[in-house]
């Protein structure tokens, strides 16, 4: 058996530095709030410090309008939800107009999450928001990957060259750097995330939601009106980090956002040891809308506790099992 890792003085929590990189952008702290779950920020404004967050990824936004999904679209599930809201948003112009400046005031990242129905919407909705945002977006997020696009949409999350093609159609068109969310639907995570790095993206969010359903046996009905929906939660967290440190492993220069059941500041470091430099908070914020700023201090409390300085000590250093030492499931 290798040796353990070195142990290392604790820290006080004050000494860590949770500043991070991501794609040439500097964090305040590598946690973000995931996009579909903290809408556009103003409606957590009263429950929690906004300033506090390493940033935030708005509710996807398309071209024009969109009233989702009918209800119910929504469900509790034992480790997490399900959803089927139909990305419901504003559209480009209001969402610049009337959801952008209370964004751009407020310190933190701001990463607009956007997609399309089909390839000329994406690519159209990436240039309007790159030209009418000035200096108040970061990153756009491009949701390549939710199970509620139609029209193409699991095509693109799930065969590279079309999302190659895609991803350098928007990328083109847009100034500001391209971030791709990618399916975990996808049969080679590492060949999606290979054509997209090849096509510009600045970088890839790991994972979306995973598709899955809930039956009411007494009604013997589905309990989400389009029978399926998105499930996401602690459920999907060993996915979302076997996926994080596939894709970390075999392209280490790509920077990586962890995505999928973070509910603690542990939670998040592992995100962090599997090669994710930032990290989505999502689920954990329909039952605390608050629960950034604690995972936050929790991440600071155990690294401090471990003996890690800063978030470049703790990205990427998980010890792989040696090739020698056979594997024996528990």
């Amino acid at each position: 058996m290798s040796a353990p890792p070195p142990a290392h003085a604790p820290l006080a929590p004050e000494a860590v530095d949770l500043r991070t990189r991501f794609a040439g952008l500097e964090l305040q702290t590598p946690l973000l709030a995931a996009s579909g779950c903290f809408a556009y920020g103003q409606q957590f404004a009263a429950f929690t410090d906004l300033r506090r967050l390493g940033g935030l990824v708005t509710k996807g936004i398309s071209p024009a309008p969109r009233y989702g999904n009918p209800v119910p679209r929504i469900c509790e599930t034992a480790a997490g939800m399900l959803n089927s809201i139909g990305l419901e948003n504003v559209g480009v112009d209001a969402f610049l107009a009337d959801k952008l400046p209370f964004l751009r005031d407020l310190g933190v990242s701001v990463w607009v999450n956007f997609f399309g129905t089909d390839f000329p919407t994406y690519v159209e909705c990436a240039e309007r928001l790159s030209a009418g945002a000035g200096a108040g977006i970061d990153v756009l997020e491009m949701n390549i990957s939710c199970p509620n696009i139609k029209h193409g949409g699991i095509e693109f999350g799930t065969v590279p060259e079309v999302a190659h093609r895609l991803t350098k159609a928007c990328v083109e068109a847009s100034s500001i750097p391209i971030v791709v969310k990618l399916s975990p639907n996808a049969g080679d995570i590492v060949g999606m995330a290979q054509a997209v790095k090849e096509a510009g993206a600045a970088g890839v969010s790991l994972i979306n939601t995973i598709t899955g359903m809930a039956i009411d046996v007494r009604r013997r009905r589905p309990r989400i009106a389009t029978t399926y929906g998105g499930l996401s939660g602690p459920a999907i967290k060993p996915i979302a980090l076997r996926m994080v440190h596939q894709v970390a492993r075999a392209l280490p220069d790509l920077p990586i956002c962890g995505i999928g059941g973070v509910m603690s500041g542990e939670d998040a470091l592992e995100f962090l040891m599997a090669g994710a430099t930032t990290v989505q908070v999502g689920t954990a914020l329909f039952a605390e809308p608050g629960a950034i700023v604690r995972i936050t201090e929790e991440l600071r409390a155990l690294m401090g506790e471990l003996g890690i300085a800063d978030v470049v000590a703790a990205v990427g250093v998980l010890e792989a099992i040696p090739p020698e030492v056979p594997y024996v499931p528990a």
